[in-house]
């Protein structure tokens, strides 16, 4: 059995002169990869699941955008491990995705503390999402954000039963303004299983 990673090391940052020409081929491997990662909830709502590779991957993306040589690399270590799951749970980037701009104004008013009332219900039982605690995602005049990080810290007994595939794995939001609900497909469920120790 191989060992699923769990944070980014400075040994797994390749140097930019090594990830340039590589860098299209590997962006190929991710979208093939999260096409098995990726959970629609109401008009919206996108759950993108993130494991070691796609953290792997914006890691690398921000130093070849940015180009801040080593100084940068510990900054973005900092900011994309706590992202990657640790066996424990599973790790979403939840994107409120509106193309109108007054709409998504509109609707990210409406959406006050939504971080707060997403949740994954395995087989009847709910466990609420932990926002990452980088910064407040609702502001002071109620606008959320369109992006939110959060965890499902998930007990043994809900470890077991999301990886053995039976009953419904279901991801929703108990928000007033928002209780839309979806079941993860089975082909998803499997792929996220594998995050899970």
């Amino acid at each position: 059995m191989t060992s699923v990673k769990r944070t980014i090391t400075r040994a797994d940052i390749l140097p930019m002169e090594q990830f340039k020409p590589i860098r299209a081929e590997k962006r190929a491997e991710i979208v093939a990869l999260k096409k098995n990662r990726r959970v629609s909830v109401g008009p919206y709502a996108t759950f993108y699941f993130e494991s070691f590779a796609t953290m792997w991957m914006q890691v690398h993306e921000m130093l070849y955008i940015e180009k801040g040589g080593e100084e940068q690399i510990a900054d973005e270590l900092n900011a994309y491990n706590p992202l990657i799951p640790k066996g424990q749970d599973l790790v979403a980037t939840v994107m409120f995705e509106i193309d109108d701009e007054r709409r998504r104004d509109t609707a990210l008013r409406l959406l006050t503390g939504i971080e707060k009332t997403i949740y994954l219900e395995i087989d009847g039982a709910r466990v609420f999402a932990r926002p990452e605690t980088d910064l407040e995602r609702t502001a002071d005049d109620g606008k959320t954000s369109s992006v939110h990080f959060v965890h499902f810290d998930l007990k043994p007994g809900a470890i077991a039963a999301f990886k053995s595939g039976s009953g419904t794995a279901v991801l929703g939001f108990d928000h007033p303004q928002y209780g839309h609900m979806a079941v993860i497909p089975p082909a998803i469920r499997q792929a996220l299983a594998s995050d899970l120790s």
